[in-house]
């Protein structure tokens, strides 16, 4: 990923961060000789040395991934700026937004309790406090059934980079303009955008 030294987020637990919030990731790797893109929840271990996933086994991408270094791809929040925005006309239209792409060793996963227990973990993270559903509450056969349906894996993670684009390249005065404006917006993004870009004002 192209970082100039002023977007580089050099803090592995702010990438981290950026992980656990944006779980829903991008993964990348070569499939009979081209790239091969599945969208997937991830999942990163306590020791934050793997993540964890899944396929579908109907999707070709886990019949050749053993092995291969690939790339995941975390999005976080991200929204437009507008020149309009800096009370100057010497500035063009650009795109504020965090992201973290992670590259690693994928190793399948064969051992079923292991996949369940990284199943568990997901639906853990994700069902809201107090929740009803309960995953080793669901009927054991059905599970056993449904579990010969996907591929488990993780990836050895090998390299981190992040990036947070917040306007640093500009004058404090002009980022608070631009957060001004964000604030103002009703998008959750945008929002986002301007709550990060006020944490890295102060």
């Amino acid at each position: 990923m192209y970082i100039p030294s002023h977007f580089e987020i050099k803090d592995d637990l702010i990438s981290y961060d950026i992980i656990e919030q944006n779980g829903f990731a991008t993964l990348i790797s070569q499939h009979q000789g081209g790239p091969f893109a599945t969208h997937i929840p991830l999942s990163l271990d306590k020791n934050k040395e793997y993540l964890f996933g899944h396929f579908a086994r109907p999707n070709p991408q886990w019949k050749d991934i053993e092995k291969q270094e690939v790339l995941a791809i975390f999005h976080g929040p991200h929204c437009y700026i507008s020149p309009s925005w800096y009370e100057t006309p010497t500035t063009v239209p650009t795109w504020n937004y965090v992201a973290v792409h992670v590259y690693g060793q994928v190793e399948l996963i064969d051992d079923v309790q292991e996949v369940m227990n990284s199943l568990t973990d997901l639906v853990l993270k994700y069902e809201e406090p107090g929740s009803s559903y309960q995953l080793d509450q669901v009927d054991a056969s059905y599970i056993a059934g449904l579990s010969k349906g996907i591929q488990g894996f993780r990836i050895k993670i090998t390299r981190i980079e992040g990036k947070a684009k917040l306007s640093q390249n500009h004058p404090a005065e002009r980022q608070e303009l631009v957060i001004q404006r964000l604030e103002n917006r009703t998008g959750e993004d945008e929002r986002k955008i301007a709550s990060l870009m006020r944490d890295n004002l102060s």
